[in-house]
């Protein structure tokens, strides 16, 4: 494991993790109900158990 050498300051740890960005999630396309909506890949099988609601993708 990578362990530091020392000490890093505040302003130089800051602007670090300020460069951190999420990326938005891929929507795909899939049939729910007889419409086709895009949500992200990891609801789909929710949504077409009908434990999420889909309206607010």
């Amino acid at each position: 494991m990578a362990v530091p050498k020392r000490r890093m300051s505040r302003a130089n740890t800051r602007t670090r993790r300020s460069q951190w960005k999420a990326h938005n999630p891929a929507l795909m396309e899939t049939k729910i109900d007889g419409q086709t909506v895009r949500i992200p890949r990891r609801l789909i099988k929710a949504a077409q158990l009908g434990l999420v609601e889909v309206e607010q993708f």
